[in-house]
């Protein structure tokens, strides 16, 4: 595990998380995260509890059962945690965490409920990026955006216009 701290947090800022230990990445394709995270499968990495520390906001919770929680963001739903309920590891979404690059998914949990086109993704053709195929959007998205940028900042919302 490395000793490096990372930080995180949802879209929007309200919730922002250190973690100083974290483990080894992977993606899960059971149901239960498909539906979590909306998506084809969850992405997670994780470490010892004592590890992670919420720096800002609070981190709600869904059981998803009687034996795991998921945590989430409650003003824009980004899925943030996951763990085991009276465990002693927490794991985060990769995609929350400020430098998701760095945790490339290392092995598949929940294999059996792959989607059978996922493998394939990868094969997709590339789109144009939106800047060149629509400028003006593109830069109204930029002027515009809510979202909270990749590190940690003393206040948000930011009190100015962007």
């Amino acid at each position: 595990m490395s000793p490096t701290s990372h930080t995180g947090g949802c879209q929007c800022g309200a919730v922002r998380f250190r973690v100083t230990r974290l483990g080894r990445p992977s993606i899960c394709h059971c149901r239960m995260c498909q539906k979590a995270f909306g998506n084809f499968y969850a992405p997670l990495v994780g470490g010892p509890m004592d590890s992670f520390e919420v720096t800002r906001g609070e981190i709600a919770l869904f059981r998803s059962s009687d034996k795991v929680e998921r945590g989430f963001c409650r003003d824009c739903g980004t899925p943030l945690s996951f763990n085991h309920v009276g465990g002693h590891w927490m794991s985060v979404s990769i995609g929350s965490l400020d430098t998701p690059e760095a945790f490339p998914p290392r092995d598949q949990h929940g294999a059996e409920s792959r989607l059978s086109w996922v493998n394939n993704l990868g094969s997709l053709p590339d789109v144009a990026p939106i800047d060149e195929r629509h400028p003006e959007t593109a830069a109204f998205i930029r002027a515009t955006s809510h979202q909270h940028p990749d590190h940690d900042t003393e206040t948000w919302p930011r009190e100015s216009a962007p």
